[in-house]
């Protein structure tokens, strides 16, 4: 019984494994579509050559073009697929629990960096196409709300570790990081005016420091 309970798991740990494959598969052809084609112009055909699968092999793993933007997204700000949320990703613990204030806006602006790195094109394609189509102005909306959900918590504990500065309240500066830290900024900065990556991580932290705290900026 052992044996053949141990060749079931194998079996299914390796439908598992081409499953997951198969969706990163399709996970990436969308981005790469969505972001040259541009989100109405991608149909799930296009999705499915690119990814070298059928169509119906999409609509089984997503059921809709929606879903597989979502899916994209998820796993280019993620870089992987694993369902962990923001907060509990190891370079996010690590900025909260950092007792230094100037260390947690190092790390959570590198953090924030690296995902922009990934996701700043897509993220950008969404937005760009969200005012047109509800779908993604659903997709955007979430998108904002979960930032903004990290950037309160992470003011939170920048709070817990040093004052913010004077009259400036929790929210207010989670809406200051907040938009600090969009996408709209670092593909403003970056990929229009050709800032090095380098320099708007400089930047990032330097006016993070100056105006949601006392401290001295970084040197």
């Amino acid at each position: 019984m052992s044996e053949n309970a141990g060749t079931g798991r194998g079996r299914t740990d390796g439908r598992a494994a081409r499953a997951r494959a198969t969706r990163a598969k399709i996970t990436a052809a969308a981005a790469e579509l969505f972001t040259t084609a541009g989100y109405a112009a991608t149909s799930i055909g296009a999705i499915a050559a690119r990814a070298g699968v059928s169509e119906q092999t999409v609509y089984y793993a997503f059921g809709t073009k929606k879903a597989v933007l979502a899916a994209a997204l998820d796993r280019a700000v993620a870089g992987d697929d694993e369902p962990v949320p923001t907060l509990e990703r190891p370079w996010a613990r690590a900025a909260l629990a950092d007792p230094d204030p100037v260390g947690q806006i190092r790390r959570q602006v590198a953090g924030a960096g690296d995902i922009y790195l990934r996701a700043a094109p897509l993220l950008d394609a969404v937005r760009g196409a969200a005012p047109a189509d509800p779908d993604l102005a659903e997709v955007w909306a979430l998108n904002t709300a979960q930032r903004l959900t990290v950037q309160r918590a992470f003011t939170e504990a920048l709070a817990r570790k040093t004052p913010l500065r004077p009259g400036l309240t929790i929210e207010t500066a989670a809406d200051t990081a907040l938009a600090l830290q969009s996408p709209e900024t670092y593909t403003l900065l970056v990929h229009t005016r050709s800032w090095p990556h380098t320099q708007w991580l400089t930047w990032s932290e330097t006016t993070l420091t100056t105006l949601l705290t006392t401290l001295p900026p970084p040197p």
